[in-house]
């Protein structure tokens, strides 16, 4: 069975290469769909019995890790030095520094990379992310799905 919870960012980013207007910096409201694969839990008196896991849970998860650390921030490439350096220099300024060039697909991945270890087999019930679907608008997304990577199951 699957799952899927969304939940929303609003984060600025550039891609350095890019030959349009994703050069410049600019931001984005995304949208983060989190799809977990897992047996529905069949425990009677469990709370959770009936599912397979609370989508209250999917949320604080996907929240504490990579929402709140990206919501409202600036999320850039460490290879990006003269942004990195702009971004350093403006006090208090929320900055994510990234390894890769923050792309819907890299983010997408970076994302599943967070939080696939956070949902493995949580509840006994083989529970483990299937996907993250990354919108960068509500016309464009990237996909990231377990069969993408080695680390997922």
């Amino acid at each position: 069975m699957q799952i899927t919870r969304r939940l929303e960012f609003d984060a600025g980013h550039r891609i350095p290469d890019h030959q349009s207007q994703c050069r410049h910096l600019h931001g984005h409201r995304y949208a983060l769909e989190v799809t977990l694969e897992g047996e529905v839990i069949e425990a009677a008196g469990r709370p959770d019995t009936g599912m397979v896991m609370d989508f209250s849970e999917v949320k604080a998860i996907a929240m504490r890790h990579v929402v709140e650390p990206w919501d409202h921030a600036f999320l850039v490439f460490a290879g990006d030095r003269p942004v990195v350096d702009f971004l350093a220099s403006l006090p208090g300024h929320k900055t994510v520094v990234l390894d890769r060039v923050p792309t819907a697909e890299n983010l997408a991945r970076l994302a599943f990379e967070i939080l696939a270890p956070l949902y493995r087999d949580t509840y006994g019930n083989h529970l483990h992310l299937e996907r993250v679907r990354l919108y960068e608008t509500p016309n464009c997304w990237a996909d990231c799905r377990a069969s993408d990577l080695t680390i997922a199951k």
